[in-house]
């Protein structure tokens, strides 16, 4: 490479875009136009910066494979960052392939960050895990361990481990001072803001309170009995019992566990359960049904007991209920959650990070934008939606993947 081309790439390699399109804004052989692509993605204008990558891909020789495959990179970081979740997974691992066997490390793992973070993102937790497994920071570059940390971070963070996380954003912030680079810098300082967030509330005895990540942690590693209306499951000492998919008998748990250690009287199961205003003989055989049912399901940890006036719920072994609920709840919170990174979604993204249909996402983001709370950007396929970050809350509890405690 000259020397121009050499100069761009420390100038982006240590976070000085504008420095680098001062010495290839003109150029247009394919080195030039990998560098201009990145340069114009760290300020911002992806859309220019994925066509520019293209272009160089385009243009490099059939021999260039390694400078094929770093375009590829490239163009995965955009897509990650534009939340466009569907980009080619496999092309990513060619060239990560192409990569390593080519003895560029660096690039090679960054690669494999970039899918550990998409499938964050999509709540394939096991998966990120095994991949991160196979990697080891030690002799990677300042910048790529900040990524290294910050994918352990999240890991954790999402299987409620503060302990790991905090450590491992400690780390971040660490070689991200090494690296050098602002954004870097911002990005760490971002996510440690995380675990010092109240992460949900915990309703007991008609009171409140928040909680922070580790207060959760430490709940469901007690004796309590827990009623979690983040994942619609029953928890304690260990076992769950998911209500997720029977969403009636969780709506009565969740009130029996509301009001324990009293009872709940028929007229509030019913409101609460099929959001009836009046009752008659049809909504009380109906309540049994379902009162039936649940007790069929928390067998092994609780009983339903029937009073005078409703019914009361009866830990087997515990000595506390509690109810484990979202900070905030509201209709379509989940789309919330994945729009409060500030980031700009498309439908297909958050469809395939939801599990959900692109209808169902369509149909929430019209909701949503009804009432003020998103709104788009772009038309047509090129369409975004964003929303500003909730104040002064961690959404990580709404995100759609499994909370184990190990």
């Amino acid at each position: 490479m000259d020397s121009l081309i050499t100069a761009a790439a420390r100038a982006l390699a240590a976070g000085d875009p504008l420095g680098a399109l001062k010495r290839v804004a003109l150029r247009d052989d394919a080195p030039a136009l990998a560098l201009r692509g990145i340069a114009m993605a760290q300020l911002g204008d992806l859309g220019r910066a994925k066509v520019l990558l293209r272009k160089a891909a385009r243009a490099f020789g059939r021999k260039e494979s390694v400078a094929r495959a770093r375009c590829v990179v490239a163009e995965a970081e955009i897509a990650l960052v534009s939340r466009d979740l569907g980009f080619p997974a496999k092309a990513l691992d060619q060239a990560r392939a192409t990569l390593q066997a080519h003895g560029d490390h660096a690039n090679a793992a960054h690669a494999s960050y970039l899918e550990m973070r998409r499938l964050l993102l999509i709540g394939r937790l096991d998966e990120a895990e095994r991949a991160l497994g196979k990697l080891d920071p030690e002799h990677l570059p300042p910048a790529a361990r900040t990524a290294h940390e910050l994918v352990v971070a999240g890991i954790a963070l999402r299987r409620l481990r503060s302990k790991r996380a905090r450590a491992a954003l400690v780390r971040a912030k660490h070689a991200a001072r090494d690296a050098g680079i602002p954004a870097l810098t911002a990005e760490v300082e971002s996510a440690a803001l995380v675990p010092d967030k109240p992460a949900a509330r915990l309703i007991a005895n008609a009171d409140e309170r928040l909680l922070l990540l580790d207060e959760v942690e430490s709940l469901f590693r007690s004796k309590t009995f827990v009623v979690d209306a983040c994942r619609h499951v029953v928890r304690h000492e260990g076992k769950v019992i998911s209500l997720a998919t029977r969403p009636i008998l969780f709506a009565l748990a969740r009130a029996l566990g509301e009001a324990w250690p009293a009872d709940v009287p028929r007229e509030t199961l019913l409101a609460r359960a099929f959001g009836a205003r009046r009752t008659d003989e049809s909504h009380r055989a109906r309540l049994r049904v379902e009162i039936g049912r649940l007790r069929q399901m928390l067998r092994p940890l609780a009983g339903v007991k029937a009073t005078k006036r409703g019914f009361t719920l009866v830990p087997r072994r515990a000595r506390k209920v509690v109810v484990l609920a979202r900070p905030v709840e509201e209709e379509h919170a989940a789309v919330l959650a994945f729009l409060a990174d500030g980031e700009s979604w498309s439908t297909s993204a958050l469809a395939l990070a939801l599990g959900a249909s692109q209808r169902t996402v369509q149909r929430a983001l019209e909701s949503l934008t009804a009432a003020g709370k998103v709104r788009s950007l772009g038309n047509g396929r090129a369409r975004r939606w964003m929303t500003p970050p909730v104040p002064g809350f961690t959404t990580i509890l709404l995100l759609p993947a499994p909370l184990p405690i190990d």
